[in-house]
């Protein structure tokens, strides 16, 4: 008898658990009428189609191009009256520093949805000294998100993570062409110098490098999780993504060439608001 009134206490609890609001998974949120993202020239599709220029089409968050599939043509399938209302503010060479007078913009334009993909350039120095201190990176996006939050507070913002700039190193290390680029175009210095070196400081070097990416990475989950419930980080989706040699563009051997923003525009759409 104690057994079956145990059950029954049981089957009742679980019941009322999954009537539950509380315990029931959270919708998305209705998606978006308008978008705008900011960044730098990863956003702005840098050599994914054109030699040393921006292409806005194969842009992995605003971009119009079908094979790439960005977030914008995923939310338009279910929500058309985003068309048209895809704004790139990004700027190539742009780093954390032009992240508020980008988010100035997307305000300006009323963007329902804004994505901030921003990072790679303040770790890419042409040495390690100059890369930007982790406190005023901080600064910099809190002073975005700011401006954001005051002049369209309605709007949803997704923080994605910044790549993993040692796996750039790891898979180009052994390609004459990508070294040669590097040399040349004096190419995130910081990480990619001495490309093929195994002393202790270049190693030393390369792994603070990589700590300072991870050290962003943290503040822009920080920063997402002061923001609130409209704001989301993709995990370290794109910093854990082990991207391929053959998603790299030939140009430069450091921006993603189209396949690259497929794949980028894929992972970041499926940890993100679940539109």
């Amino acid at each position: 008898m104690k057994l079956t009134r145990h059950l029954a206490v049981l089957a009742v609890a679980a019941t009322v658990a999954l009537a539950s609001p509380s315990a029931a998974v959270a919708a998305p949120p209705p998606p978006p009428g308008s978008m705008a993202s900011l960044g730098d020239s990863i956003t702005r599709g840098f050599n994914a189609c054109g030699w040393y220029s921006d292409c806005t089409d194969k842009s992995w968050s605003t971009g119009a191009d079908a094979t790439v599939n960005s977030h914008y043509l995923r939310i338009k399938a279910v929500n058309p009256a985003i068309t048209g209302k895809n704004y790139n503010d990004a700027v190539s060479g742009a780093a954390s520093a032009d992240l508020p007078g980008q988010a100035a913009t997307a305000v300006s334009q009323g963007a329902g949805y804004v994505t901030i993909l921003m990072g790679a350039n303040d770790a890419c120095a042409s040495s390690e000294a100059g890369m930007t201190p982790t406190a005023t990176y901080r600064a910099n996006l809190d002073a975005a998100l700011a401006k954001i939050k005051s002049g369209t507070p309605g709007a949803y913002v997704y923080l994605l993570s910044v790549p993993d700039l040692k796996r750039l190193w790891q898979i180009g290390k052994d390609s004459g062409s990508a070294r040669f680029f590097w040399s040349v175009g004096g190419i995130c210095q910081s990480m990619l110098a001495n490309p093929t070196s195994t002393a202790a400081a270049d190693v030393a070097r390369r792994d603070r490098v990589r700590q300072r990416v991870v050290d962003y990475n943290a503040q822009l989950a920080q920063a997402c999780a002061a923001y609130g419930s409209q704001c989301r980080f993709d995990g370290n989706a794109v910093f854990n993504y082990p991207f391929l040699f053959s998603q790299v563009s030939t140009w430069d051997y450091f921006h993603p060439n189209a396949e690259g923003q497929r794949v980028l525009a894929q992972v970041t759409y499926a940890a993100g608001f679940g539109w």
